[in-house]
């Protein structure tokens, strides 16, 4: 991966202070990717796809989402871990309104964009699953370059904010994905209609978090090596 360097940063917001991990390039420059969590939170998926993004000179930064409800959360992709993660999920869910959310996001957003290393160049969000709902609404209520969102439940649900998002977007969805069934998808679609900068990739065999290599109760390597890909080269145009 090359000579990458990593360090936790101190995120300010309402209410309080909470822990970002970041990864750096060689360059030790370039431009931001803000990489929202699944519910398992910052862990190893995370943090290895942050490293990998760095080595291709992106400088990145995945916050700590869950910190008002319970801080540096962090589990392992296996049957053991969801009980744990879905509980923690609800919590987040219920106690956390949407506008505190998004004032998080942007709040990490806003640090990423201001860091030295950052300075100069553009920035994107990226997340996925909860991490693709979570960089929907970043999309909307922050400035960012490009979004990537990876099969982000609830984005049919919040339809609306596509008009408040005005950046290019990368959509990715599984066709066998039993939380977001096309139905949402093809709303979801509806939304941006007209919308040329906005792609939409489905992987048909694949299912939820398919792009999860190290949660093997969801990976689809195949799937998943075609929707990197677009990914990477989505982000090259957008932010080089």
């Amino acid at each position: 991966m090359g000579n990458i360097s990593t360090r936790t940063e101190q995120v300010s917001a309402d209410g309080g202070v909470f822990d970002a991990y970041l990864a750096l390039p060689e360059a030790r420059r370039g431009p931001g990717i803000l990489l929202l969590q699944e519910i398992f939170g910052v862990n190893e998926f995370i943090r290895a796809k942050a490293e990998d993004l760095a080595s291709l000179g992106y400088v990145v930064l995945a916050p700590d989402v869950f910190w008002r409800v319970e801080r540096n959360f962090s589990v392992p992709h296996d049957e053991a871990s969801l009980q744990a993660a879905f509980e923690v999920m609800g919590r987040f869910a219920e106690e956390v309104d949407l506008e505190t959310k998004a004032a998080d996001l942007v709040a990490a957003f806003e640090h990423l964009a201001a860091l030295p290393e950052v300075s100069g160049h553009k920035s994107a969000v990226m997340g996925y699953c909860l991490g693709g709902f979570l960089a929907y609404l970043t999309a909307a209520r922050a400035t960012p370059d490009a979004c990537v969102s990876y099969y982000g439940s609830g984005i049919a649900d919040l339809t609306g904010l596509a008009s408040d998002i005005a950046c290019p977007v990368l959509f990715h969805f599984g066709g066998q994905d039993p939380y977001i069934p096309a139905e949402q998808v093809e709303r979801i679609e509806e939304a941006f209609a007209g919308r040329d900068d906005v792609t939409f990739r489905v992987e048909p065999e694949a299912g939820h978090a398919f792009e999860n290599l190290l949660a093997p109760m969801f990976a689809n390597p195949e799937a998943a090596g075609r929707s990197y890909a677009a990914t990477k080269a989505f982000l090259a145009e957008k932010l080089f």
